[in-house]
């Protein structure tokens, strides 16, 4: 068989595709952002797969309502546990026919949970399968917590209308970790640390201003002094 670079890229790897499950409401959202770049050709060489499911399919009522009031009082509308728990129930059992030993992993995204880092994205990629519960309104249900993630997780120290940002988050920093995600390994900046990078034209003038140069040891050719230079301008990437 003849070698392209979609089969040498699938070579990288002996493990099967991670496959990705969005819970949502909004499943339109993840369209453009997964149909380009480097998810398009990573989905194409069947590195990974995306799976976006609208929990609103999977309510018990016709009317197919996937929030209501908080008990106890409040503003706005909680998440139901209901379609959550019967969405994540279905993606488990056809997991489970494809082979006993898929291994889940079941993520909450929420204020309170866990900061998203490296080392975590490093820990996610050793999964098979990785459901992730996008919340909405003015939260989810307490029992989704409790009884059907394995964690919560947070991308920062601030509050978002919804999970569908962090699930794009986590899922380009999991899809990193994954040989032939970015061609080339030398790629990741989690190896190489954090530098400033230049590229051409060497000076740069813009209108009424003075001359934006490129620092000279870049253009020295020396390797050494150019790599010195990388280590003291640059940061690693934070664990």
């Amino acid at each position: 068989m003849k070698t392209t670079k979609r089969t040498a890229r699938r070579a990288i790897t002996k493990r099967r595709p991670v496959r990705f499950h969005i819970l949502t409401i909004f499943p339109d959202i993840f369209d453009s952002y997964l149909g380009e770049s480097l998810f398009k050709r990573a989905q194409k060489d069947g590195l990974l797969s995306v799976m976006v499911h609208n929990i609103r399919d999977y309510t018990d009522d016709r009317h197919a309502k996937v929030d209501d009031r908080p008990f106890g009082g409040g503003p706005g509308m909680v998440l139901k546990v209901q379609p959550i728990w019967a969405t994540t129930a279905a993606i488990k059992r056809i997991a489970q026919r494809r082979t006993k030993k898929v291994r889940t992993r079941t993520i909450l995204f929420s204020p309170r949970g866990k900061k998203l880092d490296a080392a975590a994205a490093r820990r996610l990629a050793k999964y098979d399968e990785l459901i992730l519960i996008c919340g909405r309104y003015e939260g989810v249900d307490e029992r989704v917590a409790e009884y059907i993630a394995d964690e919560e997780m947070s991308i920062g120290d601030y509050v978002l209308s919804g999970g569908e940002l962090p699930a794009l988050v986590l899922m380009e920093a999991v899809s990193r970790q994954l040989p032939g995600f970015l061609g080339k390994e030398e790629s990741l900046e989690e190896i190489n640390g954090s530098f400033p990078t230049y590229t051409r034209p060497e000076i740069f003038a813009p209108a009424k201003s003075k001359k934006w140069k490129v620092p000279g040891v870049l253009l020295s050719g020396n390797h050494k002094k150019i790599e010195e230079w990388r280590t003291e301008h640059g940061a690693p990437v934070r664990e």
